[in-house]
């Protein structure tokens, strides 16, 4: 597989240089057939000087960032858009405490702006379901433990992995979800989310995803060290944690799903290179706002 090329810094910080070039970047994407108004539908509008949309028929003004998770910011777009452009282009991500000095904010600021670009991504990856071969298995995250269970019996975080396979057997897309346990309920709850109906599924046969993934061609058996078994989804897995704690050194269990839904989101579009810029943007513009 290539590597990717990054997007120049210098190209970036010529291309988004003001609010304004941003606000049209983010708008065409949000709108790539134009502006909508969201009270009347009319498709017509006047850009006014505080950088609002005016509706030509309602009146009714409107952000390009309204609705989204950007919703009500203070911050100024090209902030933001550093903010997308070092969480984006850097394979291992960027911490709150990195952002903070490179935009020279608060801490708490950085940490709530990559927060709601986690947020977005999140989202956007719950629209798309895996297909085809499909590597399925549940895995923990968190801290080294002494004197207490390992394995399915952990206290630390369960997370359900799912990794879709190409014709040739190499990683296409990811999925990953903490989840309270690993019964039949929680395996069928993730699979009708995650998986097109039809899909392989290839697990360790565990016993409660026998019957959770009735509907499914399910190929299943016993996982014994270097068979080969679930190659990918264990490297994905290993990958992932090595994402949290290289970058992040750990976090709270509360906010594990955000910091998967980064992982994954960047992980299914590593060969995007310099437009993983663009896909993070489409995926801000398509947000929702959750108050």
């Amino acid at each position: 597989m290539a590597k990717s090329k990054r997007y120049p810094l210098g190209t970036f910080m010529k291309e988004f240089s003001n609010e304004a070039k941003c606000r049209e970047y983010l708008a065409n994407l949000r709108w790539p057939v134009g502006f909508v108004c969201p009270k009347c539908g009319c498709h017509h509008a006047c850009l006014l000087s505080n950088g609002r949309y005016q509706c030509a028929e309602c009146h009714h003004q409107n952000s390009v960032t309204a609705g989204t998770v950007l919703h009500r910011t203070h911050m100024p777009l090209t902030q933001w858009f550093f903010a997308f452009y070092f969480v984006s282009q850097d394979k291992r991500g960027i911490s709150a405490v990195a952002l903070m000095s490179v935009l020279g904010t608060t801490y708490k600021t950085a940490w709530y702006m990559l927060m709601r670009i986690r947020t977005a991504m999140g989202q956007r990856d719950k629209i798309h379901q895996l297909n085809g071969s499909i590597e399925f298995d549940d895995t923990y995250f968190g801290g080294p433990t002494v004197g207490k269970k390992r394995g399915r019996g952990t206290e630390k975080a369960k997370v359900f992995v799912a990794v879709s396979l190409d014709e040739r057997g190499n990683p296409l897309y990811t999925k990953m979800r903490v989840t309270q346990n690993i019964k039949r309920t929680s395996v069928k709850k993730f699979a009708q989310a995650a998986f097109v109906q039809g899909s392989t599924i290839h697990s360790d046969g565990y016993g409660s995803y026998i019957p959770a993934l009735e509907g499914y061609a399910h190929e299943h058996k016993p996982y014994a060290p270097h068979s080969g078994l679930l190659h990918w989804l264990h490297i994905v897995i290993s990958n992932a944690k090595a994402f949290i704690l290289g970058t992040y050194h750990g976090l709270p269990k509360k906010y594990l799903q955000a910091y998967l839904d980064e992982y994954c989101f960047r992980f299914s579009r590593r060969d995007f290179g310099p437009r993983l810029l663009e896909r993070l943007v489409l995926a801000i513009g398509a947000s929702a706002w959750l108050s």
